[in-house]
């Protein structure tokens, strides 16, 4: 039908008269009225008719498209001229008849009144013209469902993200109530430990006398000497006292000149065959660390500073505690025993020395606790004669106290150099003192004039270990760049091993074998100056954390026990049948 490939056309009702076959798709729209109109209905085969408008239009479906004549698209709201029969968007030409008064396509004068409206569903928007194909139909579909699949993949996104906000929530919350149940717990320990200290402490203490300590273990305020600045007053290391410290020194070097390596020493190829025997959980989980060890050879028995702030005392041959010590507020830095005696020290870094005695019953009870520094305490070392120790602080400070009081006789500091002092080891003498310090200094001090006479310079960085061989000759020390030995008698390093981070250095009581702790553990067999010191055996740090902190031989070096950054202490030495067999080695070469 031609008419179909026509431009849309307006006509007058008297001009249908002469067009009696409309295509079957057209509409026809006029304000005639249905009385007026229907001679042209029944000639146009019943079409439908729109009662609203003075004009009859044709319009055919079947053109390509019905854009607008100005934008080429599809209008949104739509409207036709009567005068060209053009469509248009109704904004666009009554903005283009307000500013120009005629139509933009035909240049004919148009008004307002010359459009009409087409009215169109506002649910479903006009679908464009390649849907009416197959092609084009899977076309949209497609599209659709991509757009579904991005939906759902954004849905799912904030699902994800929904569901690990939720498990973050509730791991957070699981946290607060372990934490909340741990304090609690603490809680109760420290009631517990403060109502058994409360129970300890007798109600009237006793009278005392100047300078002696009381029943708590601090000396009486009103009894102290202080110095104009405020500062206590020590009474100095007495002349009897210099005296013991010099007969004491007498005795061991003649008994050292007859010393005679003892036949139950273990062998170096039993300490090339050592293994991990035991490992013992000595210290709390939530603060594990152990800092320092002492052994108590006389009993077997080996003391642990942890950073829990506790010592434990431990019995190795039994395998189990015979006590821990708490009271002190920080980690314990350093533990000692002294001699074969009830008594242990401790240092903390809570500036404080506190000396401990078995009350009998395998439980030990605070004697005293010394306050005489101002900074962490980092070691304690008895003397030979079991009656004097030495604290050493990060206050610049060493201390020497009468262990039977607890009194501080003298407090020393280097006035040439301010120095933080981290280790410090008596020598086997009695009369010289070693110390370490955190400037990579390592200094020698006479005991009895402390005056410092001695002082050796390499290392890098904080020197955490000082060990005095048992003959008297040589100086061990640990420092962040590995050990260095030195020669006591032309004052100069003759040996050095490279172990970073070296923790801690030990010669054994013989002076035959030095352990060094760092990331793992070595053991050596002492020689001359000359002479090479070999290596017999790495003992590889089984603790996870890589820093083995301290370490010690046992009686006749039978086995090493090692501490490290976890909560156990760890027991090397040869198994039970090659222990016999090691035995019946020595015997046979005896």
């Amino acid at each position: 039908d031609p008419l179909n490939y026509l431009p849309l056309r307006v006509c007058s009702p008297l001009s249908l008269s002469l067009s009696t076959n409309f295509p079957a798709s057209a509409i026809l729209i006029s304000s005639a009225g249905p009385e007026k109109i229907k001679p042209y209905l029944r000639r146009s085969k019943g079409l439908p008719l729109h009662p609203n408008y003075s004009r009859v239009v044709v319009f055919s479906s079947l053109f390509p498209t019905m854009n607008c004549a100005i934008s080429g698209e599809v209008p949104e709201v739509p409207v036709v001229s009567t005068k060209s029969g053009l469509l248009f968007e109704k904004r666009l030409i009554e903005s283009h008849i307000s500013d120009y008064g005629k139509c933009p396509v035909t240049g004919e004068p148009l008004t307002i009144d010359d459009i009409v409206p087409i009215k169109s569903g506002k649910v479903i928007k006009p679908k464009l013209l390649h849907t009416a194909s197959i092609p084009g139909l899977l076309g949209t579909f497609q599209n659709e469902w991509d757009g579904l699949m991005l939906s759902n993949f954004a849905l799912e996104q904030q699902l994800h993200t929904a569901r690990q906000e939720l498990s973050h929530a509730l791991y957070q919350h699981d946290s607060a109530c372990r934490v909340i149940a741990r304090l609690k717990k603490e809680r109760d320990e420290a009631r517990q430990l403060l109502a058994e200290v409360e129970r300890h402490i007798p109600a009237a203490p006793e009278a005392v006398t100047a300078n002696a300590p009381l029943s708590n273990g601090k000396r009486a305020a009103d009894d102290e000497e202080t110095g104009p600045d405020a500062k206590k007053l020590c009474p100095g290391i007495s002349a009897d006292i210099i005296t013991e410290l010099t007969d004491c020194n007498a005795a061991l070097s003649q008994k050292r000149k007859k010393r005679q390596i003892p036949e139950t020493l273990a062998s170096v190829d039993a300490l090339g065959r050592f293994t991990q025997l035991s490992s013992h959980p000595l210290h709390k989980t939530n603060k594990p660390g152990i800092c320092s060890m002492d052994i108590l050879h006389s009993k077997d028995v080996i003391a642990t500073g942890g950073i829990d702030a506790t010592a434990v005392i431990f019995d190795r041959p039994s395998g189990q505690i015979l006590s821990t010590l708490t009271g002190h507020s920080k980690k314990v830095t350093s533990v000692k025993f002294v001699g074969d005696s009830d008594l242990v020290l401790t240092a903390s870094a809570d500036k404080t020395v506190r000396v401990w005695r078995d009350s009998g019953d395998g439980q030990y009870a605070c004697g005293h606790t010394l306050n005489d520094h101002s900074e962490e305490v980092r070691a304690v070392t008895v003397h030979a004669t079991n009656k004097y120790f030495v604290s050493a602080s990060l206050d610049s400070t060493w201390c020497f106290y009468d262990l039977s009081s607890g009194l501080c006789l003298a407090k020393v500091a280097d006035d040439s150099e301010k120095v933080d002092y981290t280790a410090a080891a008596f020598h086997p003498d009695g009369l010289i003192l070693g110390t370490g310090t955190s400037q990579s200094v390592v200094k020698i001090w006479d005991v009895k004039s402390q005056a410092n006479v001695a002082r050796f310079d390499g290392h890098t960085g904080e020197v955490t270990s000082i060990s005095f061989s048992e003959n008297g000759y040589f100086l061990a020390t640990a420092a962040e760049d590995g050990v260095k030995l030195w020669d006591l008698r032309k004052l100069r390093n003759f040996r050095s091993f490279s172990s970073a981070d070296a923790n801690s250095v030990e010669f054994d009581p013989s002076g035959s074998y030095l352990g060094i702790a760092a990331s793992d553990i070595r053991l050596y067999q002492t020689a001359s100056v000359k002479a090479e010191w070999n290596l017999i055996k790495t003992l590889p740090d089984l603790s996870g954390t890589g820093k083995a902190t301290c370490v010690k031989f046992g009686p006749d070096a039978q086995y090493v026990a090692v501490g490290s950054m976890d909560r156990n202490l760890r027991i090397f030495g040869l198994p039970g049948d090659e222990k016999a067999n090691a035995d019946d080695d020595s015997a046979q070469d005896s």
